[in-house]
């Protein structure tokens, strides 16, 4: 890492020295000013790394100094600094764009911590490579988006059964998009330019999916105070997908055979024989073939809807798309919410790459929706996917291996080796693994780690790792 700039604006000169003297060392250079108009000079001229300034300035305010600023050059990274400030200005600060916001009353104790975190971010947006686009303008249209060999079977089979009106059963594990292959399916049938039904079987109370599918009549029920129409009437002539099918109770799914059968069914408390042509797309996570077997699915149903099958690969047996997922998402997210376009870094890339996506396509949009709202730059880093448990995932550990395995061969491993004692081993290997992971970078290792800095350099000191550890990388 090259010499680095702060510049530090505040109207109190005593202040401006105490964080100088802090602050600057042989590779980070330290400007001051003591109002918004020369602190917005010398930030146009000078290009620094950081800014470093408190909310309230004269001629206009610290806010108005970041917008400035940050108008003319969207990824400056500007942390706010106040001794009084509101819950509204912390808010409102981040919302403009902050690195962070900090009170003053704290600074003796994390400004260093501060200021050196937000320069490796500054660091690492200098050394980011970008991302090259894959998709055309065209495949940003597209309800379904995959360019692996797995995928490209999914289009083949979409494409040979959308022509007929047979059943399909769409399987896969939860998130792996089979509600838009059966819309895809749909929407390339002749069927498209009727409805297209979507109910998922395992939101709905199994005394109210009978109601819900076929509809009833008035006082067919406590609190059917009026006829209803259900989704096999709703859907005549078009298609109705049923999510999470092995969640579907035995005398409903009874009437769905007959559907399948004769095309004929009544309303819940009706005499009336109704006729319907419907096409029905179904989708499971569960096996239904073991359903069948613990006769909690019906065998005569199964093959009824099990004419044409569609497996889905999870995301983890598909990597040559997450790239081109994760752009899509990008891109999908800020055209639909209106922000401003972001680039997607290669070194983000390989983050996400590496990740074995136990939520799949779902988990990623998720993650890639969660990475632009919380995006302090045009160029998304590392640091900006949340992964794991930052995510609200479970993580997994490579090979698919959990936390719960890890820990059980951990303690495999102790009672085997009797030279492990478990936590302290864990606690200096932990500690030296994430000085490795970071390249000595103490303020990063203890943030890996949740510990403070000074927590960290005690446990290098004892286990005599320090090394060639440094405070900022």
């Amino acid at each position: 890492m090259g010499k680095q700039t702060i510049l530090l604006v505040d109207h109190e000169t005593d202040f401006l020295d105490w964080a100088r003297q802090q602050l600057q060392t042989a590779e980070v250079r330290v400007l001051v000013e003591t109002s918004a108009e020369a602190a917005c000079a010398t930030a146009f001229a000078e290009r620094p790394d950081l800014i470093l300034t408190e909310i309230n300035l004269q001629p206009f305010s610290g806010m108005e100094l970041m917008d400035r600023i940050r108008a003319e050059s969207p990824n400056a990274l500007v942390v706010m600094m106040s001794a009084f400030s509101t819950n509204q200005n912390v808010i409102e600060a981040m919302k403009r764009g902050a690195f962070d916001f900090v009170r003053k009353e704290h600074l003796p104790f994390n400004l260093k911590v501060v200021a050196d975190t937000a320069l490796q971010a500054a660091a690492d947006l200098k050394a980011a490579s970008a991302f090259q686009p894959v998709l055309t303008v065209e495949q940003y249209q597209d309800e379904i988006v995959g360019r692996s060999e797995a995928m490209q079977v999914v289009f083949k089979m979409i494409g040979r059964v959308s022509g007929s009106d047979a059943s399909v059963m769409v399987t896969g594990e939860s998130g792996t998009g089979k509600e838009l292959v059966a819309r895809a399916i749909h929407n390339y049938s002749l069927r498209s330019a009727k409805s297209f039904l979507a109910i998922n079987c395992a939101a709905i109370p199994d005394n109210l999916l009978e109601s819900e599918l076929f509809g009833h009549e008035k006082g067919s029920f406590t609190g059917a105070a009026n006829r209803r129409i259900g989704r096999f009437e709703q859907s005549d002539e078009g298609t109705l997908f049923l999510d999470e099918i092995g969640e579907m109770p035995l005398p409903v799914q009874s009437k769905i055979l007959r559907v399948l059968q004769e095309g004929e069914f009544s309303r819940v408390g009706g005499n009336e024989t109704l006729r319907t042509n419907v096409r029905i797309i179904c989708a499971t996570n569960k096996i239904l073939e073991d359903e069948v077997e613990n006769k909690r699915f019906r065998e005569d149903l199964f093959y009824r809807l099990n004419v044409v099958r569609i497996p889905l690969p999870p995301l983890r047996e598909r990597r040559d798309d997450i790239r081109v997922l994760a752009e899509y998402f990008l891109q999908k997210v800020t055209h639909k919410k209106h922000r401003p376009q972001l680039q997607l870094s290669e070194e983000a890339v390989k983050v996400l790459e590496n990740y074995p996506w136990p939520g799949n396509v779902r988990e990623l949009e998720n993650t890639m929706q969660r990475a632009t709202v919380l995006a302090t730059a045009d160029m998304l880093l590392p640091k900006d996917i949340p992964l794991g448990l930052d995510s609200g995932e479970v993580p997994l550990i490579a090979d698919d291996l959990s936390i719960g395995e890890a820990i059980e061969r951990l303690f495999a491993a102790a009672s085997v080796d009797p030279s492990i004692t478990l936590l302290p081993w864990m606690e200096r290997e932990f500690t030296r693994r994430a000085m490795e992971k970071t390249r000595g970078n103490q303020v990063r290792a203890a943030k890996l780690l949740g510990i403070t800095r000074a927590t960290l350099r005690k446990r290098l000191e004892r286990d005599e790792l320090s090394g060639p550890a440094t405070s900022s990388g």
